[in-house]
């Protein structure tokens, strides 16, 4: 294990194209599974063959013949007809947490909101972008000047944009931390439906999976970061050879992980707690000190990983999950988008929103070692499932999609919007096989 050799081989089905294909090794997932990735820095017309030996045999029902066109990343070629693309990426046919989120909003009033959230919102909290998405381009205005992170939600749509027609749609996207519609269905006025990254239990904003998942998505082979694919591949030490302790590393910001580390301290046989940056309780350092940053993958070296909220709730948790560490996580009011798939004491450990129980939820970890390991795997593998790169453009797609079947009026580009342009491609050949020629249109 860990050192069995494939070789992975891809190419142009027409010995006439040539593209330029990045093919890394594949990632060992230490349990008799692999991941195999690729990034195409170009298009084929014609298709693709993947092979995938091992030795000289082929395996895992190679070779892999795509007979369509294949595009590669910013080709701008989206599928006209959505229910041909969702069957294509085997969208779920239901989320249930968009079927929840949009329960309070049977009809959604655009001209309501369109004089209510600019003066309710953007003033205070400062981090409301208002998108129109019309004839598949992207509009959008920042209200507010703490915007910056819709370089996430940009590039998201974009990338949606390219893959499949979207409907039209006008919507308000938050991208603060904190979800920003209290207001109950049954009050008056009622609640609107914002979007956000992160839900609670006393709001009903509509929930996208967050801009850091989004980003690992769209990053993957392209840069340097941890992405939920390669952290498959490196999950640390198997079961046996694991430190027997919890581990936690993370920034000041919620007491409860100040409380973390003068539990660690006070018994550091279970627990390695640090705080590794200092923003929010800097009067603290002195007492509690300051842990040196770690590598993500070296956390896996640990068979029980801490899950605390930072801001809201702890963007890491999706990361977590993929290891194939115990996740001990703590109660929290905050949730993803894909909380709602996932069991306490069947895909992770829960923990009291005050820690009173964590040394004890350690405790029962060690001395239940094959029931620790059992839970380890299933959140590992319920997370493999809920967070595959497809299941987040379905996402996106479906909210989209259910927000538009809602609208009272019909999406207009504002004053104040700017088209958001899809990235230049001349690096590479796009040559889409569904744009109709000028015939066609005459």
């Amino acid at each position: 294990p860990g050192r069995t050799q494939f070789k992975v081989l891809i190419k142009a089905l027409s010995p006439k194209e040539v593209a330029r294909i990045y093919t890394p090794r594949p990632l060992d997932r230490n349990d008799g599974t692999f991941l195999m990735r690729y990034r195409m820095y170009g298009s084929v017309t014609k298709g693709l063959k993947i092979e995938i030996l091992y030795g000289d045999q082929h395996v895992a029902q190679s070779p892999y013949i795509l007979k369509e066109p294949v595009y590669h990343e910013y080709c701008d070629c989206p599928e006209e007809d959505p229910e041909v693309w969702q069957d294509v990426m085997s969208c779920p046919s239901q989320e249930p947490q968009i079927t929840e989120d949009f329960i309070s909003f049977p009809t959604i009033d655009l001209q309501r909101m369109l004089k209510e959230i600019p003066a309710k919102f953007s003033q205070t909290r400062g981090a409301i972008v208002h998108y129109t998405i019309l004839d598949n381009r992207i509009y959008r205005r920042s209200l507010g000047k703490y915007t910056d992170f819709k370089m996430f939600s940009d590039e998201m749509f974009l990338s949606l944009a390219r893959k499949v027609r979207l409907p039209d749609v006008e919507f308000y996207l938050n991208v603060g931390d904190w979800p920003v519609e209290h207001r109950k269905a049954n009050e008056t006025p009622g609640p609107i439906p914002v979007i956000s990254w992160c839900g609670s239990v006393d709001s009903r904003d509509i929930i996208l999976p967050t801009y850091d998942v989004t980003h690992s998505t769209l990053e993957t082979l392209r840069g340097v970061t941890n992405d939920l694919l390669s952290i498959q591949g490196n999950t640390g030490p198997f079961w046996e050879n694991k430190t027997e302790r919890a581990l936690f590393r993370g920034r000041d910001s919620r007491e409860e992980r100040l409380h973390l580390v003068k539990l660690s301290k006070e018994n550091p046989e279970l627990l390695d707690a640090g705080i590794t940056g200092y923003f929010f309780f800097r009067e603290k350092e002195k007492e509690l000190g300051k842990a040196q940053l770690m590598g993500f993958f070296d956390f896996f070296k640990y068979k029980y990983q801490v899950n605390v909220d930072g801001t809201v709730a702890a963007y890491r948790f999706p990361y977590l999950l993929l290891g194939d560490s115990l996740v001990l996580k703590q109660d929290s009011q905050y949730y993803e988008h894909f909380y709602i798939g996932l069991k306490p004491w069947k895909h992770y450990v829960p923990v009291k929103r005050n820690l009173e129980d964590l040394l004890e939820k350690i405790k029962w970890a060690k001395e239940n070692d094959e029931e620790a390991r059992k839970i380890a795997k299933e959140g590992q593998q319920m997370a493999r499932e809920l967070l595959q790169p497809h299941r987040f453009y379905c996402y996106y797609y479906k909210v989209l999609q259910k927000y538009a079947e809602r609208q009272a009026s019909k999406p207009e580009i504002r004053d104040g919007m700017e088209l958001v342009p899809q990235p230049d491609d001349r690096d590479s050949v796009c040559s889409c096989h569904r744009k109709k020629t000028l015939r066609e249109d005459l």
